[in-house]
């Protein structure tokens, strides 16, 4: 089976978060599990819309929801481990695009992992995929949109 590749253009990070790995995020192999690793980028992904002052759910209904994640390991982390998270946003298209993700060990500049969420604009209300709002497309205008 081919695996898995994440490249992303270096210009495309707008924001970065550091988060530290916790004990309770270390599996049986001893090092950060894959489902700690998910939480950390959920937190990071909130993290950078709350800086960009975009709300993931609004009280009319409207929101952002993810639709796929893909993540490329290549180092291990271990606990107490300080880990940065290199934010971007690709590949805009009508309905949403793609969150990035660049995960580095800044105490010895390791890359521990590459992810990519891909997501969308949702009414929960009317429970449908809605247009992106051309407020959110603004606040990236290194971006390219799809039409």
């Amino acid at each position: 089976m081919a695996r898995l590749t994440l490249q992303f253009p270096e210009d495309q990070f707008c924001f970065s978060t550091q988060l530290t790995v916790r004990i309770t995020d270390i599996n049986a192999g001893n090092h950060l599990a894959n489902d700690s690793m998910i939480s950390m980028i959920s937190e990071a992904r909130a993290r950078f819309l709350f800086a960009y002052g975009i709300a993931e759910t609004s009280k009319d209904g409207s929101g952002i929801i993810v639709t796929d994640l893909a993540t490329t390991y290549k180092a291990e982390a271990h606990a107490r481990d300080a880990l940065l998270f290199e934010v971007g946003v690709m590949d805009f298209n009508k309905y949403g695009g793609d969150i990035t993700f660049r995960i580095t060990r800044p105490a010895d500049g390791t890359l521990i992992a590459m992810a990519k969420s891909g997501f969308v604009f949702y009414d929960y209300v009317q429970s449908r995929v809605v247009a992106m709002p051309e407020a959110f497309a603004a606040k990236f205008t290194r971006v390219n949109r799809i039409d």
